[in-house]
């Protein structure tokens, strides 16, 4: 066995000694921990608060979402029963699924799903937009409420669906209703398929789960996040290894059983290894490295400044930062909603299509740039960003660009970068980041698009030019229309960098053989999995 995080061993030994008979040995392997490597610690538990996709991760885990989308791509009810538009949409009636309970045995009524609803509302870009459309959303019984909208808004189910950051979990209304969206919660209660443990919690190393007994899966098989969650391990854990050699050690010998995100060094070998498992998840799933610029701050609230940046970033180079075998990235693609995915377009293309460090040089020189100092936060623990996030700092200094800086762990990043502070107070210029599909196809929810003009986000980019057609947008329910909006959104976003990408690529989980029922979804979901018997 290896001798690696020898006080994680300490506090959960594995307990395979020679002495041991044969079947007690196998007995304990089977009932012993699931065991997921994630890609950053986790710190933040409120996933309306935070923008991690960790603490999304742990949501899943112990919350429920009242609509869900399922591997096709398609939005089916979750702890909803059923929903029922009026004929012209702008009344929506929702009703819950009988026997959902917290996991302090209380009941989930219709005001605790009217309460959560409200709160992320005020938090997330889609969440907004449906809020701001809104004439009112009110309990009618226990299991029963009506959203009825002032204005055409043809997206309530994809919102109430959305899978990713933020996610509208369900919680309790007196907790929801006590805390601002922006203020993590201090209770985590949800009624989820897993219990948190949180005496057991160690934040940015280790996470505990223990299976609900009470949980009321739905009737239906699981299909992406949608169908019937059934927890079948008794125990999880989420681990944190930053060393990705260790953590591909860790798997093949079996001290951990799923990777996140498996090390692109290591894939070859996993294929070649009958006992590991890669995911095949793509398209959606696929992952779109970027910038985060901060618009509020100087220098970049000045246009040329941030067209600069987009000039010296070459997808190419920074997505081989990850050695990927072949036809695992896509470079070339120049669509801010990802290539694969339904809003595909060129539209602004020609813009980023080639790279060119004289031509952010020159842009500098247009801005009137001086060598002011430029903070960058660089995420170092995340085996993910970190990579790329090198070579984007290499490229922004070779372009002239006076940079800062600060390599620190991605949750502290994180609460950096979504407070707004002047520089000598923590604040921060740029982020290297990532962002899956889940969070860019759409125009409501991708993140140089979806929050433009809002007050509740950290990068402050507002294009005047944006609204009418984000509005537009918002109410349209026309697929052919919805692209030809998205396409001119896209084009608007990059003329005016208001976030730009840095290559897209797959990033596969991995896990062993022995586990079955694992949902190949494009992040790790732990229902349903259990250890061949």
């Amino acid at each position: 066995m290896l001798r690696i995080w020898r006080g994680l061993l300490a506090a959960t030994p594995l307990a395979l000694g020679l002495a041991l008979s044969a079947g007690h040995a196998d007995a304990q392997q089977r009932d012993r921990p699931i065991r997921l490597v994630v890609n950053v610690g986790l710190q933040n538990l409120d996933p309306i608060a935070s923008p991690s996709f960790v603490t999304r991760n742990f949501a899943y885990m112990v919350f429920d979402t009242l609509v869900a989308m399922d591997s096709k791509g398609e939005y089916r009810p979750q702890m909803l029963e059923s929903w029922q538009a009026s004929p012209d949409r702008m009344v929506w009636t929702f009703r819950l699924r009988s026997g959902l309970e917290f996991h302090d045995g209380t009941a989930v009524t219709a005001e605790d799903a009217v309460a959560s609803i409200r709160r992320w509302g005020q938090r997330d870009s889609i969440g907004r937009r449906m809020m701001a459309a809104t004439r009112d959303i009110k309990v009618v019984d226990p299991a029963t409420f009506v959203l009825e909208l002032s204005q055409p808004f043809g997206h309530v189910i994809e919102a109430l669906g959305k899978p990713s950051v933020h996610v509208p979990f369900v919680m309790p209304a007196r907790i929801a209703n006590a805390t601002p969206p922006t203020t993590p919660v201090r209770e985590i209660m949800g009624s989820g398929p897993f219990l948190f443990d949180r005496d057991a919690w160690v934040p940015g190393e280790r996470t505990h789960f223990r299976r609900n007994p009470a949980y009321k899966p739905r009737e239906e098989a699981a299909d992406g996040l949608a169908g019937g969650k059934r927890p079948l391990a008794e125990r999880v854990e989420f681990l944190t290894m930053t060393d990705v050699s260790l953590r591909a050690a860790a798997l093949t010998q079996g001290e951990v059983d799923y990777l996140e995100y498996a090390p692109f060094d290591y894939l070859p070998r996993f294929r070649r290894d009958r006992n590991l498992v890669l995911s095949q998840a793509g398209g959606i799933s696929q992952i779109m490295g970027g910038v985060s610029i901060n618009h509020h701050l100087p220098p970049f609230n000045n246009l040329a400044m941030r067209r600069a940046v987009q000039a010296a970033l070459d997808r190419t180079e920074i997505v081989a930062a990850h050695g990927l075998p072949e036809g695992m990235a896509s470079p070339d693609c120049v669509s801010i909603f990802m290539c694969g995915t339904t809003y595909t377009n060129e539209a602004g293309g020609d813009i980023i299509r080639q790279p060119s460090l004289e031509r952010a040089r020159a842009l500098l020189q247009e801005a009137g740039y001086n060598n002011e100092r430029v903070v960058i936060l660089q995420p170092a623990d995340s085996a993910l960003i970190n990579p790329m996030a090198l070579v984007v700092i290499d490229r922004l200094k070779r372009a002239g660009i006076n940079l800062d800086v600060q390599a620190s762990d991605w949750s502290s990043i994180a609460g950096r970068w979504v407070a707004r502070e002047p520089i000598e107070r923590g604040g921060w210029n740029l982020v290297p980041v990532v962002y899956t599909g889940f969070d860019m196809s759409d125009p409501l929810s991708n993140v140089g698009i979806g929050y433009n003009c809002t007050n509740n986000q950290p990068w402050g980019y507002c294009v005047e030019a944006m609204k009418p057609v984000l509005e537009a947008y918002a109410a349209e329910s026309d697929p052919a229309k919805r692209k030809a909006l998205a396409a001119e959104l896209q084009r608007l976003a990059i003329e005016n960098v208001t976030f730009p990408i840095s290559g897209q690529f797959r990033s596969p989980a991995v896990w062993r053989a022995e586990l079955k029922g694992v949902i190949d979804f494009g992040f790790p979901v732990m229902w349903n999995i259990e250890r061949a018997r």
